[in-house]
């Protein structure tokens, strides 16, 4: 399947670009996002990050005709460590688009996909250790359910990790979607998209990286820089959330003349998370659970 990037053009209208300045696509995927900042960009650099070789060589190919760009092929956590190797300290926007891309989910050899049967694998770095194969495999039951419900909000997780201890060796994904079909039978949706998530989570330690990753961002920012983020699943949304609200409220003393304290650090330019339109949901229904917060910095 042809990758489509997820509210393309509200993300680089939060963006506020201006022709001579320096962006980062944190999440550079198929590409989309990067290509519509170099269309605005004159005499600005782009840098962008993935931590995913193919990525790195689709994108290579649709961004031939930039020379104002750079592709890192790192984990966005790293954000800050890259730029900084190369001189970059300030910059005037970062997009994140947090959802896999088309082309992860639909290589079944990725093992992202419970609808085929392949290897446990999971894995959006290659390069890493971890995979899901192994944490099905050697991690207690415990373990196991406390991941099912806190990344996947699995109601039967006690349960199917106990399944999963009694089944061991587990190896391919339709395995997992066995015992997943018996635990979760009847209830609505596909019975191991939950535990899939979690396994997905787990293995590329996303929340983790995520809070790293926009630490680093809000130091990167220039004065009116933007920050605009894209999620996909509820655990992100809520993350990003409380990072905005976080660094944009202050509590000031009462009876006191606010004007002489400081700004917060950002302003969050979005009251409400925008959403796809329904457009964008007929021509692309991996959007329908996209959405997006922007944030400016202030001070």
């Amino acid at each position: 399947m042809k990758h489509i990037s997820v509210l393309l053009n509200e993300s680089i209208e939060g963006l506020n670009i201006k022709p001579n300045g320096i962006y980062v696509d944190a999440t550079l995927g198929g590409g989309g996002h990067s290509l519509e900042i170099l269309k605005k960009l004159d005499k600005g650099h782009l840098y962008a990050f993935d931590q995913d070789t193919y990525a790195i060589g689709k994108a290579t190919e649709r961004l031939k005709d930039f020379n104002n760009k750079t592709l890192i092929q790192s984990n966005f956590s790293f954000i800050k460590e890259k730029l900084n190797e190369l001189g970059v300290h300030q910059v005037d926007g970062i997009i994140f688009d947090l959802g896999l891309s088309s082309f992860q989910i639909d290589d079944e050899t990725r093992g992202f996909s419970y609808l085929k049967d392949y290897d446990l694998d999971m894995r959006m770095n290659k390069d890493a250790t971890l995979t899901a194969k192994e944490i099905v495999n050697t991690y207690e039951r415990q373990k196991l359910a406390d991941i099912f419900r806190a990344y996947g909000d699995e109601e039967n997780a006690w349960k199917i990790a106990g399944m999963i201890i009694d089944r061991r060796p587990l190896n391919t994904t339709l395995e997992l979607v066995e015992i997943t079909d018996i635990a979760n039978k009847g209830m609505k949706g596909h019975s191991a998209k939950r535990v899939f998530q979690a396994l997905r989570i787990e293995v590329n330690k996303e929340l983790e990286v995520l809070e790293k990753a926009l630490k680093s961002a809000l130091e990167l920012l220039n004065i009116g820089g933007r920050l605009s983020i894209i999620t996909f699943q509820s655990l992100e949304d809520k993350m990003v959330k409380s990072f905005y609200k976080t660094h944009s409220q202050m509590d000031y003393p009462k009876n006191i003349d606010i004007r002489t304290f400081p700004k917060p650090p950002l302003k969050t330019i979005t009251r409400k998370p925008i959403l796809p339109s329904e457009i964008e949901l007929e021509h692309n229904s991996r959007s329908r659970s996209a959405k997006l917060r922007i944030a400016e910095k202030q001070s």
